[in-house]
């Protein structure tokens, strides 16, 4: 059994150590995606924020770990790491599939007695409670690598190098098929603030599916469209960091 600090340090990553900051803000990455993608964030609101990347098994230097097998199973896992890091008021970010996991990880926070998150920040994902029919984690590698192509996010390069992609496409189809069987506990509900960010072109997300976010907590929810497709956040980082901002100032760190 790994001691407290190790195992935090195997699932977060602190690319701007900030001590003195009011708050934390725990990122959770898409599908395939690692915890480096979030390191222009964590520069952004350091010092005043810190932020702490969770980096997902399958990838990167955890890259000869399983893949995920299930969002429940990935939100246990990052709550263990949660437990230690109780010295200032936590808040959750998490884009497409970290959406949804950062979700379960909060609700885990209630089960274990811990503080509740100040804030969830859910990008670019449907409510908990709205499903599509997908079988992306079903399909051949070629068309899993055109489902990453059409989305955006992925490196054009790491998607032409067969040798990187016969690394890679394994943890990436094991996020797709946690998201894609990822089914919500329609008897519970958060007590947080949720910030909804989604853009007003992302194919995977509509307005009305962005929207019923606010069946899912009973704390108030805001919605932020933006311009962009799924991966929105890239092109609009300056108005979500100044959101993200906004809303884990001091005087809104007051929990539910």
């Amino acid at each position: 059994m790994p001691q407290p600090a190790e195992h935090v340090e195997k699932w977060m990553r602190r690319f701007h150590p900030a001590p003195a900051a009011r708050a934390r803000l725990v990122c959770l990455p898409h599908a395939g995606g690692s915890a480096s993608f979030f390191f222009p964030l964590a520069k952004a609101l350091a010092p005043a924020i810190e932020v702490l990347a969770v980096q997902y098994p399958g990838r990167q230097d955890r890259r000869h770990e399983p893949p995920v097998g299930s969002i429940p199973a990935l939100a246990d896992d990052i709550l263990d790491a949660l437990r230690h890091l109780d010295d200032r008021p936590l808040a959750l970010f998490g884009h497409s599939m970290g959406a949804i996991t950062g979700y379960e990880v909060a609700l885990r926070m209630a089960d274990a007695g811990l503080p509740a998150p100040v804030h969830l920040f859910a990008s670019g994902r449907r409510a908990p409670s709205r499903y599509r029919d997908e079988s992306v984690h079903q399909v051949s590698d070629d068309r899993l690598v055109a489902e990453l192509r059409t989305l955006g996010g992925s490196d054009a390069a790491m998607l032409e190098d067969p040798e990187l992609l016969e690394m890679i496409l394994p943890a990436i189809r094991g996020d797709y098929r946690a998201v894609e069987t990822y089914r919500h506990d329609p008897g519970r509900r958060l007590d947080c603030p949720i910030t909804v960010f989604t853009g007003d072109a992302d194919p995977r997300v509509s307005l009305d599916e962005a929207r019923a976010w606010t069946r899912h907590t009973t704390g108030p929810t805001d919605l932020r469209v933006l311009p962009g497709g799924h991966f929105f956040l890239v092109e609009q980082a300056v108005p979500m960091i100044r959101t993200i901002a906004e809303k884990l100032a001091d005087g809104a760190l007051i929990g539910p």
